[in-house]
């Protein structure tokens, strides 16, 4: 599995790159046991930025439109039968996805198709697993459409997230695995399948984008 930074963490890992040596050596100039413990520190956050806007590479293992595979890293705290308010406007089974800042925070496509609908709501930032989170704070939502059906995926920012960034346009044309978008900093996902759909995943299971399963359309 190859390792790399993703797009929306270059200009951060540049500057950090750049500038802690620089401060280190400047504390140096000043005491060295300075510079000892303020490289060490600027040492740690250096590797937490490069590990947080870490894209490694995934691998989906079978090309299948009729399978959805998690769109995010992350833990299942979510799963019901829920009224879908915004596009579907009827019962439809929500699947939420919490990214904590320890997770790899790419968001990547289930299964290819159509771009149907999307739409950024700005809002609040109430805490990811608060229940209104889903319809108050600030999120995008994108409706994908194959042959086999039709799904909403919906970024949420959490209390600390305060970036949502999504790459999909109405019309565009979606392919299985590749990257959507991204959320700075813990959040949440949300997905929301036909009733008849075979959810393939359990509350607390942990799951990998492009390598989970997580439903089957009918």
């Amino acid at each position: 599995m190859k390792f790399s930074i993703h797009k929306e963490g270059f200009k951060i890992s540049a500057w950090s790159l750049l500038l802690f040596p620089l401060i280190t050596f400047g504390a140096y100039m000043i005491h060295p046991i300075l510079a000892l413990v303020l490289g060490f520190g600027l040492f740690v956050l250096l590797v937490l930025i490069l590990q947080f806007f870490r894209n490694p590479e995934r691998i989906i293992p079978t090309q299948d439109d009729n399978v959805i595979y998690a769109p995010a890293d992350g833990k299942v705290v979510v799963i019901e039968e829920v009224e879908e308010t915004e596009y579907f406007k009827d019962k439809r089974i929500q699947v939420s996805i919490f990214m904590s800042p320890l997770n790899v925070h790419v968001n990547r496509y289930p299964f290819s198709g159509i771009v149907k609908y999307f739409k950024y709501h700005p809002g609040k930032y109430l805490v990811a697993w608060h229940p209104k989170s889903s319809t108050e704070n600030e999120r995008s939502t994108m409706v994908l459409e194959n042959e086999h059906g039709k799904i909403l995926v919906r970024q949420i920012a959490g209390a600390v997230a305060r970036r949502i960034i999504s790459y999909a346009e109405e019309g565009a044309q979606a392919k299985q695995g590749t990257d959507f978008g991204f959320i700075r900093f813990g959040s949440r996902v949300d997905i929301f399948f036909p009733l008849d759909a075979k959810i393939k995943v359990n509350i607390d299971d942990v799951v990998k984008g492009n390598l989970t399963t997580i439903a089957e359309f009918k």
